[in-house]
């Protein structure tokens, strides 16, 4: 990774991880389920409000590392107002990003912001800690109702 995108990517992950986004219960939702990392100690429960096929709303509480809040912050961030089509091709996108550190060229754009969770994939141990927040995402989508665990 070169010097900028790690400095980038540090600096991303302290501010969201010191300062998550939509962080909190949202006051309405109709999806909620929770996810667990048993490596790493990392709990979240998130929360969506869809409405015709939108995510409406986002939200999340729990504790967790750095990486995990940060991913599910920058989540929450990029999905709110988004279609849920969107959102489970994004989850696709992003654990290719996450395991790999890059998308296929043609997907660049819709990744955004979300790139610099890119840099997790020099950290295997941290892969699952980032991944936490979208599988939890993919599970509320699928309305899964047993938690989520990145050990399955």
């Amino acid at each position: 990774m070169n010097p900028e995108l790690r400095e980038l990517y540090q600096d991303v992950i302290v501010e969201h991880g010191r300062h998550p986004r939509n962080f909190g219960v949202p006051a309405e939702y109709s999806h909620c389920l929770e996810g667990y990392n048993p490596l790493c100690g990392d709990k979240l429960t998130l929360y969506l409000h869809v409405e015709d096929g939108i995510i409406a709303d986002i939200g999340f509480d729990g504790i967790g590392c750095a990486i995990s809040m940060a991913s599910a912050s920058l989540m929450g961030e990029r999905l709110k107002g988004h279609p849920v089509g969107e959102a489970l091709v994004l989850f696709e996108r992003v654990h290719q990003l996450l395991l790999t550190g890059k998308v296929p060229e043609d997907e660049e754009g819709s990744i955004g912001k979300l790139a610099v969770l890119g840099g997790v994939s020099e950290f295997p141990t941290r892969i699952k800690c980032a991944t936490l927040a979208w599988h939890t995402l993919k599970g509320a989508l699928e309305e899964n109702v047993q938690p989520v665990t990145t050990e399955e």
